[in-house]
């Protein structure tokens, strides 16, 4: 879907979202735990609404201090997104044109291979140049990131790899010229212009552009990679990324890069008009790579299609911390998922939270409830020696999912109700247990005790963990001779 299929005064429905958004966060839970991900900060917002925010796991795991919903993330590229917001506005003050020749602000450049690299090529990444440098080890936090004069020699000497628009080539240095350029035509220093021109106006007090050490104690610790399945984690230090901040400096929280998110909104207001944000998130750049499509992008942000929604947005990637954001700007729907290590899954975790919000929102294949019932008894999380389950209420349906899946629609069914005691899973082709009853039996306070699901037994996941191994030996010690 395109954002021509669709009304600039759609709206994500609040109610559903809601409703959704505890097995959504419950989703989430299981899947830090899991994955071994040391923390989890995730956002959703409907329109004006902070429809959920959450933090799961651990700020700094191997000091066991927990993680808030405050505490603040390095997101990386999700700078871009700023920095293109910040030309665009320049745009529409009459301070810069997108076809202008970056050696106009940037006058070093004069007689260099990227002198003639445009705004517009820059934003798009077509203008070829070079990613990150010819030694950019400062990723690894070996040598500091490039600071202005360093990175305009880079430019000078090293900075074209293809000419303009011969391919797309996403290029943290063509950013980091970007800023330069905002520097020039507005008039401050680009953590000032940020400031006063984004951060401010949204109200966001926990965005900026670079490390601020004031705020040391509040950053979300980063995390090394696994090596191996039985390494163990090590807290990376935070750095200053200098010039480079407008590619990758940025710090914010999952509920700010919502609210950002919300001002990409079509009707929205305080940052750009609907005309910037169509020419900011209109198809760019068409990425393909051996023949396939990867994605495509606009001018400062990524866009993917998850379903036949089309979204924009970005992921970020920082010595420690890995995050997603995705926008939808006509439906006003942003979803944002921090996680703090390298290599976490923030974008399979935002995925995977749009397509539970996409399930949530299409109608039910069966609404009808016996009346007395409140559907909300059947919902937890249940475990057997097979697999963990979770009944979950989205968009009126009760459902079956496996959270232990890369997708949590993966291998889900949905569920009717038959009575107080029974579901049944709906009746259609599949593998599992379609058209079966699940059976409840309840504690003396009225929680399942026990679910019968297609004859399978299964307990609330905190009681199997406490009986598993119990439930093996009895296994053993009760298997019939043959």
């Amino acid at each position: 879907m395109t954002t021509d299929d669709r009304t600039d005064t759609a709206l994500f429905d609040l109610s559903t979202a809601q409703e959704a958004a505890p097995a959504v966060e419950s989703w989430l839970d299981f899947q830090q735990r899991y994955a071994r991900t040391p923390g989890v900060q995730a956002a959703i917002r409907v329109g004006d609404e902070l429809v959920l925010s959450t933090a799961l796991g651990f700020s700094d795991e191997p000091a066991g201090i927990p993680l808030r919903t405050d505490h603040l993330f390095r997101v990386a590229s999700h700078s871009k997104m700023f920095t293109g917001t910040a030309v665009l506005q320049l745009v529409e003050q009459g301070k810069l044109r997108l076809d202008d020749p970056v050696q106009t602000y940037v006058p070093e450049l004069a007689g260099s291979a990227l002198a003639a690299a445009t705004v517009r090529e820059l934003l798009g990444h077509q203008a070829g140049v070079i990613r990150d440098g010819i030694d950019k080890d400062y990723w690894q936090l070996m040598d500091p990131f490039l600071g202005r004069e360093e990175l305009i020699g880079l430019c000078r000497s090293h900075g074209r790899v293809f000419e303009p628009n011969e391919h797309f080539k996403y290029s943290n240095v063509g950013y980091s010229l970007l800023g330069l350029v905002i520097e020039a035509a507005g008039g401050s220093s680009y953590g000032d212009y940020l400031a006063v021109n984004i951060v401010d106006r949204l109200g966001l007090r926990n965005t900026g552009a670079e490390w601020d050490p004031r705020r040391a104690d509040q950053y979300a610790g980063g995390h090394t990679g696994l090596l191996a399945g039985d390494d163990r984690r090590e807290v990376i230090p935070h750095a200053d990324t200098r010039a480079m901040a407008p590619a990758t400096g940025v710090y914010s929280t999952a509920e700010d890069l919502t609210a950002f998110g919300a001002a990409q909104f079509f009707g929205a207001e305080k940052l750009l008009t609907d005309a910037s944000k169509r020419l900011m998130q209109r198809d760019e750049s068409l990425v393909i790579a051996f023949g396939n499509e990867i994605e495509r992008y606009g001018l400062g942000m990524e866009i993917v299609k998850i379903g036949e929604r089309r979204l924009v947005g970005h992921s970020g990637g920082y010595p420690g911390h890995t995050t997603r954001t995705f926008i939808d700007p006509v439906d006003k729907l942003a979803v944002s998922v921090l996680t703090n290590c390298i290599a976490g899954p923030a974008v399979a975790l935002a995925t995977g939270v749009m397509r539970l919000l996409e399930l949530a929102a299409k109608p039910p294949v069966r609404t009808k409830v016996p009346d007395g019932v409140d559907v909300r008894r059947f919902c937890g999380r249940f475990a057997n020696l097979t697999a963990v389950m979770e009944i979950a209420l989205l968009g009126g349906r009760l459902v079956a999912l496996y959270p232990a899946y890369p997708s949590p629609l993966d291998g889900y069914e949905e569920l009717e109700v038959v009575d107080a005691n029974t579901l049944r899973v709906l009746p259609t082709s599949g593998f599992g247990s379609v058209g079966e009853r699940v059976e409840y039996t309840w504690d003396a306070d009225g929680r399942p005790a026990v679910v019968r699901y297609g004859g399978s037994s299964r307990w609330p996941i905190d009681v199997f963990r406490a009986r598993r191994t119990e439930h093996i030996e009895q296994a053993v010690l009760g298997r019939p001779e043959v």
